[in-house]
């Protein structure tokens, strides 16, 4: 019994786990970002390389 009740008051290792769990909510948090504004971005450079292509030429 006492072994259980040590082990229950035991907090070693707590900050480390918060830490791991913090870090793992911030990299859900930027992969989710990149992937929305990666997306976005593309669409961006292609409008603007189809609006580049359109454009005239001057020749030499």
């Amino acid at each position: 019994m006492n072994f259980l009740q040590k082990f229950l008051k035991d907090e070693s290792g707590a900050t480390a786990i918060e830490y791991g769990l913090i870090a793992a909510l911030v990299s859900v948090a930027i992969i989710g970002a990149v992937t929305t504004l990666g997306d976005k971005l593309g669409e961006t450079f292609g409008f603007i390389s189809d609006e580049l292509g359109k454009a005239p030429t001057k020749t030499p």
